[in-house]
């Protein structure tokens, strides 16, 4: 088990903007848990707006996600199976909500709606790798591929019980 004490200042922030800037998936991330064995993986998502992220779930096996907006400002939008919106969160740094709990196994997607919006995000551990981790949605296309974009600006404007499919 670790002893080191770890620090989120303005700094690694920073830098992980940075390092965002210059991906093509326009987000970077920084762990904090020591092992992908341990049972809450902890971690800094910070993204740019553009990036993309496939809506998805953990369902096998079920997983919860708690994130945490310490930065910028966030949406996070759920669905049901069909890629209908079911609730549509905004989380701002130091607005009225900064946090949410997703339910394990539900379809969920999050977008960053001001530069270097920086998310803390805890999982149920372990981490399996990523394409064992999540179902994607076959509702929505696939990072890099064509319908992205269009995408992209559906969602920012997306209401409850509009369907993306």
């Amino acid at each position: 088990m670790s002893k080191t004490i770890k620090q989120i200042d303005l700094a690694l922030l920073e830098q992980l903007s940075q390092r965002a800037n210059r991906t093509t998936r326009l987000r970077s991330h920084f762990n904090i848990h020591d092992s992908h064995d341990e049972p809450v993986q902890r971690f800094l998502n910070v993204m740019q707006p553009g990036t993309y992220v496939q809506p998805h779930r953990h369902s096998s096996p079920p997983k919860w996600e708690l994130t945490l907006v310490l930065s910028g400002r966030a949406l996070i939008l759920l669905f049901d199976n069909d890629g209908r919106v079911t609730h549509r969160f905004e989380l701002l740094a130091d607005g009225p909500l900064r946090a949410i709990e997703i339910p394990a196994a539900t379809w969920h997607t999050v977008l960053a709606l001001q530069p270097a919006t920086a998310l803390l995000e805890l999982k149920e551990g372990p981490f399996i790798g990523s394409k064992k981790e999540k179902d994607f949605a076959t509702w929505a296309p696939a990072e890099g591929d064509s319908g992205v974009d269009e995408l992209l600006e559906r969602l920012t404007t997306a209401s409850v019980g509009d369907r993306l499919a």
